[in-house]
């Protein structure tokens, strides 16, 4: 007879929030004349690991600890404004936003309504080329035992609120801040993966201006729901990423040989066909436009990289012939193949 098997560990969740934005919503409690006590003792901090100049706690014990916080208080923005926020303020900005036709749509409503809670910061969404930004200026010095906190939990709370409007993890493609890097730099790739900057003009994220045209994805039953628990979102980073433009790009260029139709492509992506070209649809693109795209890169890199015979280049992209490479090739740069190449 064997022995039974023993279950496997389960792990810690992973402590990597600096304990100074929990001293930061101490501070707070201060600005507002009460003590973070209770609130402390709801998140399970002790004065001594509050205390810790490098101490880390979870993200689950930051939820805790700002919830507590934000509801004692009555005030959502943590003493870092001229006035209060009461809480619900967030929440109220996602409800107002919740019935707009895109992701680009929502943002420009939330940044303005945020406006409306107060004038001490501005929020824009701007969007260039292929790149959309969210821009955070102060109008006013924030306090400055808050100020890190505050900043970092805004951005925090527009990314997470988006990636839930959509139901998709966003990327960041940057995060750049006004401050210096804090001693817990290190923490700050686990809140904003992607490039990060300190000593900036002014707070920014940015990420694909492309998930600006995705549909919301959520209704008011679902916003009860989140609500329940909204720092979740602003704590927690989304896992599942819905634009599939270039996951297309991706498995086109790595699989040409399995990706020969729509139904083998939507195979490699885990996905049915018919969401695949729904979903390139909504995103404004469609399959041939990609495959189109991913060929050209193919041609011109053979073209410019390798002395190959035309012949050969048209197979590798896909062509059963060079006429029908070069009509296309033709259409997508306009020239041919072998111009092209005397030309590089």
């Amino acid at each position: 007879m064997t022995a039974p098997r023993k279950p496997p560990p389960t792990r810690a969740p992973a402590s990597v929030t600096p304990m100074a934005f929990a001293r930061a919503v101490a501070a707070a409690y201060k600005r507002h004349g009460r003590a973070p006590d209770a609130a402390l003792r709801a998140a399970q901090i002790t004065p001594a690991q509050l205390g810790q100049a490098g101490g880390r706690m979870t993200a689950r014990q930051m939820e805790v600890l700002s919830a507590a916080a934000m509801q004692e208080l009555d005030d959502e923005g943590l003493a870092a404004f001229g006035r209060r926020l009461p809480w619900g303020s967030y929440g109220m900005l996602a409800r107002a936003s919740l019935t707009a036709p895109d992701l680009g749509v929502a943002l420009k409503r939330w940044c303005r309504h945020h406006g409306l809670l107060t004038d001490d910061v501005r929020l824009t969404l701007q969007s260039a080329g292929q790149v959309a930004t969210i821009a955070l200026e102060e109008l006013r010095p924030l306090p400055r035992d808050v100020r890190e906190l505050s900043l970092a939990f805004i951005l925090r709370n527009i990314h997470g609120l988006a990636c839930w409007y959509v139901d998709s993890r966003i990327p960041l493609l940057a995060a750049r801040f006004p401050f210096p890097a804090p001693p817990h730099a290190d923490a700050y790739p686990h809140m904003f993966p992607g490039a990060l900057e300190f000593d900036a003009p002014h707070a920014e994220i940015r990420f694909d201006a492309r998930y600006l045209k995705l549909p919301l994805r959520r209704d008011e039953k679902a916003l009860a729901q989140m609500l329940q628990r909204a720092l979740s979102i602003t704590v927690l980073q989304y896992r599942r990423d819905r634009l599939l433009v270039p996951q297309v790009r991706q498995a086109l260029a790595a699989h040409p040989e399995r990706a020969h139709s729509a139904e083998a492509l939507a195979q490699l992506l885990h996905v049915s066909g018919r969401t695949l070209h729904r979903q390139l649809k909504e995103e404004g693109a469609s399959l041939q436009q990609l495959k189109d795209e991913v060929r050209m890169e193919r041609a011109r890199e053979l073209l410019w990289r390798t002395d190959r015979p035309l012949k050969q280049v048209a197979a590798a992209v896909g062509f059963r012939n060079e006429k029908s490479f070069a009509r296309a090739f033709r259409q997508w740069m306009g020239t041919t193949p072998a111009a092209f190449r005397d030309s590089s």
